[in-house]
């Protein structure tokens, strides 16, 4: 076994390089990787070396949405078997803190994060991980839709956090591929109508090819002015005017969801409006208990991942996977493939 990186050394800086092969712990298992999905937070990373208060100090491996095969266990593994399809949840919980103990292990304040400093994540060609968070993937779930079971889950948080019962108008604001995921998730859940907004017509396209019933440039109308009046927002930009214009076009009562991370740590809400119109406000941080109703929902064709697949790289470019949807904005989501040759 050769366990090929990409490794990240600071900001526009990632070499190839070989890394010993990871030994499983008593309750790990060990993975060849087959499918990365390029996230935002590892372009960040690849551009400034920092996220917040996580900063690169040293090498680290990129990538946390990911699947692959089971090619070793550690002596104590019970719940997999060698050759087996995993998709990985990438975030590792203490499992005995407050949080981890009331069901809220997103929130645990230990937990063991891939591709976050200092934890390697799965630009690589094997990678470990404790048992409980590999989850078998059934046959009709392809390579690169087990992957994307990570980025369907922020999306599936994001519905539950957002309570949906069904028949409800749903505003998404900002079609990348967590605004899209959401989406899909959405009508999964029985929404009945979705918008969709951004700032790039290529993406609103996109949103309209793969099941937006609207959508809405909010570069040429704003949003305030689009006549959008939804029961629940899910914010997914990041962008501090949709957050504050997403509020104003929810109904009375209605619920608005904070997924996307701006560049500040604050951003102004109209609290007036919400105090007036009885608005449920929440943010979101990753998610908890979703991949099995994540995968189950891919499985049964109620999302659809792969419809947001623009690209396919191997390990050896990984830079330039982190580069694509930069340089081209009607990319939408790019796998790196560990195992594919250059």
């Amino acid at each position: 076994m050769r366990n090929e990186a990409a490794v990240l050394y600071g900001p526009h800086d990632v070499r190839l390089e070989e890394r010993p092969v990871p030994v499983p712990g008593p309750r790990e298992v060990l993975v060849e990787v087959r499918s990365v999905g390029v996230c935002g937070s590892d372009v960040h990373y690849y551009e400034h070396g920092r996220i917040g208060s996580f900063v690169v100090e040293q090498p680290l491996v990129l990538g946390h949405e990911s699947m692959g095969v089971v090619v070793g266990l550690g002596s104590e593994v019970t719940k997999h078997q060698v050759g087996e399809r995993v998709a990985l949840e990438p975030g590792v919980p203490c499992g005995t803190c407050r949080e981890c103990r009331a069901g809220r292990y997103n929130l645990c304040p230990y937990v063991k994060f891939f591709a976050t400093p200092p934890v390697d994540g799965a630009f690589a060609r094997y990678v470990t991980i404790h048992e409980d968070f590999a989850y078998a993937l059934p046959d009709e779930i392809s390579d690169d839709a087990g992957a994307l079971v990570e980025p369907v889950s922020v999306g599936l948080w994001a519905c539950r956090k957002a309570r949906l019962r069904g028949g409800e108008h749903v505003l998404v604001t900002g079609a990348g591929p967590i605004g899209l995921l959401a989406m899909q998730a959405a009508f999964a859940l029985g929404a009945a109508k979705v918008t969709v907004t951004d700032v790039v017509d290529e993406r609103l396209q996109f949103a309209r090819k793969v099941g937006a019933t609207a959508t809405v440039n909010v570069r040429s109308t704003p949003l305030v002015e689009a006549g959008v009046e939804a029961d629940v927002l899910i914010e997914c930009s990041g962008s501090p005017t949709a957050v504050a214009d997403g509020l104003r076009c929810l109904r009375p009562a209605g619920t608005a969801v904070l997924v996307g991370m701006g560049p500040g740590e604050t951003v102004e809400i109209p609290v007036a409006y919400l105090q007036q119109h009885e608005i449920w406000l929440t943010g979101t941080f990753r998610y908890a208990n979703t991949y099995p109703d994540a995968i189950e929902l891919i499985r049964a064709g109620k999302i659809r991942p792969e419809e947001i697949i623009t690209g396919h790289y191997p390990l050896a470019e990984a830079e330039s996977a982190m580069q694509a949807t930069r340089r081209d904005p009607s990319q939408v989501k790019v796998m790196v493939l560990p195992q594919l040759e250059a």
